[in-house]
Formats: structure tokens, sequence, C-alpha cells
């Protein structure tokens, strides 16, 4: 086990490298100039150069990606150009909040997809197979820019039952969690169905049911272990894309996490913190990524041989 989680660090590593220089490079081909966005186009021309050589923009772009890298190193992200504070203490903030989000979306997608891909692969062609099916088919096709707004103006506006936007109690949470976690729903619903299929065929299944184990043990114990192994790599994939959801569904629910950050520092040409928002959330699917590893072994140990 050791020696599998050492290569799969050593594996990392590069990958690494790879998001920090790519959110370096891509951020300088952004079209506009940061120190003119934050001083004005009529600033006088010392001002603008003073600003580009306190920010180390005047310098070559060699010696800008080692100055980021040390500065990546010592959590050092650079100054915000708007919000005059440091890009890592404003990303620090907000983080917390973007991965509560993400987090309980999830827990709504697994909540609603697991039961559901279970039944329906054990009721197979049957009606509630067909309604889950045509249900799961209509979360994969409503995008979440769609579904946010539908929900405040259901939930919100015309019931009243829960906050339109902002952050503070649970109540605040749920709205902008079931956006996020619809579409993963419906995505681990059909996962789950399909894997479930697999594995109650398989010969083990008909062993257990021969000796006599109860229908929920057979099911739930050996038959959901081993179909959740596919289901782990979409949940580990598909948060990434829960991550760059956050981005949208932030905005709309007025939700103070990284996303919405992301949106202010683009629409500002906030230099630096767009990179710290960017690296944030590369970093954060690499991690993602690694705890997927790990999750195959525990799910199943003959990945580690």
């Amino acid at each position: 086990m050791v020696r599998y989680l050492s290569l799969r660090v050593l594996y990392t590593l590069p990958v690494v490298w790879l998001v920090v220089s790519v959110v370096f490079l891509l951020i300088h081909l952004v079209p506009g100039d940061p120190v003119l966005q934050m001083l004005g186009e009529g600033a006088p021309a010392a001002d603008v150069q003073a600003a580009r050589h306190a920010y180390g923009l005047d310098v070559p772009l060699g010696a800008q990606y080692v100055h980021y890298w040390k500065g990546v190193l010592h959590g050092d992200l650079g100054p915000s150009l708007r919000f005059n504070q440091g890009v890592g203490k404003l990303i620090v903030q907000r983080y917390p909040y973007t991965l509560r989000l993400t987090l309980a979306a999830l827990l709504v997608a697994i909540l609603l997809s697991v039961p559901a891909g279970v039944r329906s692969a054990r009721r197979r062609n049957r009606w509630d197979d067909c309604l889950l099916s045509v249900v799961s088919l209509f979360g994969l096709s409503f995008p979440n820019f769609a579904l946010g707004p539908i929900l405040i103006l259901l939930f919100a506006i015309k019931l009243g039952w829960l906050p339109v936007s902002g952050s503070g109690t649970f109540a605040h949470l749920i709205l902008p969690a079931v956006t996020m976690g619809g579409a993963l729903a419906a995505i681990l619903t059909r996962m789950v169905r399909t894997s479930m299929l697999e594995e109650l065929g398989q010969d083990y299944i008909r062993t257990a049911r021969a000796k006599g184990l109860p229908e929920r043990t057979v099911v739930y114990r050996h038959a959901l272990r081993n179909a959740m192994i596919p289901v782990i790599t979409v949940l580990g994939l598909q948060f990434g894309a829960l991550l760059a959801g956050a981005i949208v569904t932030e905005t709309i629910f007025s939700w103070p996490g990284i996303g919405r950050l992301t949106i202010q520092a683009i629409g500002n040409r906030d230099y630096y913190l767009v990179q710290g928002c960017i690296l944030a959330i590369g970093m954060t699917y690499v991690a993602v990524n690694f705890l997927t590893d790990l999750l195959y072994s525990v799910a199943n140990p003959r990945i580690r041989q």
C-alpha cells in the first residue's frame, strides 16, 4: 500500500507542475492591461510604470515565472489589484464556502442516485424503471443556469420556504446544492443502474442467494460495493464539473464562494486574483483525482496489485 501511494504521489507531481505553469501562461494571454484597468485609461505614464514595477509586471516573462513559483511554494499568490488584499487571504476566506457547496451537491447527488439506480436495476423494464429513466434524462438535459432561477421562483418567491440568495444558514445551502447536484444525480443514476445490472448477473451473486442470504444483504453488501467502482470514477471526474458549475450557481444565488470571486476578478481584470482562483480550482481537481485513486484501492484491493 505504501508503494502504491508513493507511485501515485510521483504521478501527481508532474500534473501539479503543469497546472501551475498553464495557469501562469494562460493569464498572460488575456487581452487588456491589468494596471490600466486598475488605474484607468487616463492615468499618468509615471503612475502606470510605478504600478507595473510594484506588481512585478515590468520584468521578463521568465523572471515572472520563477517569481510566481517561489510565491506558490511559500503560499504568496500576490496582491489583489482591486481588493487591496493578498490573493491567498481572499481565497482562504472564500474557499470554504465553495467546498461546503460542492460537498453538499455531492451528497445530494449520492442520496438521490444510489437508491434510484439500485431500484431501477432491480425493477428492470418495469414502470418505475421507465419513470426513473425519464426523470434522469430530464435532469441531464436541464442546465444549472435554468434550474436555479426556477427553484428560486418556486421555493423562495412563490412558496417562501427558502431564502432567495446569500449564505449564513443551512437553508441558504439547500437550493444551490440541489441546483448543482441535480444534473450529477441524473448521471450517477444511469451509472449505478448499469453497474448494478452487470453485477447482479455475476456468479457470486447467484452463490450468495443460494446460501440463503437476505436479498438486501446480497444487493447492498455484495453487489453494490463492486458496482460502485465505476461510479467512483465518475464522481472523481465530475467533481471538476461541479467546481466549474459552482461559478454559475454561486453567481445565481449570490453565494460568497471562489466561483463568484473568479467572476468578479475577471470582470475587474484582477491579474493575480484570477490566477489564484483558477490555481485553487485546478489544485482541488488534482487532489480529488488523487483521492479517487485511493478510493479505488479501498473498494477493490486487487487494484493495489
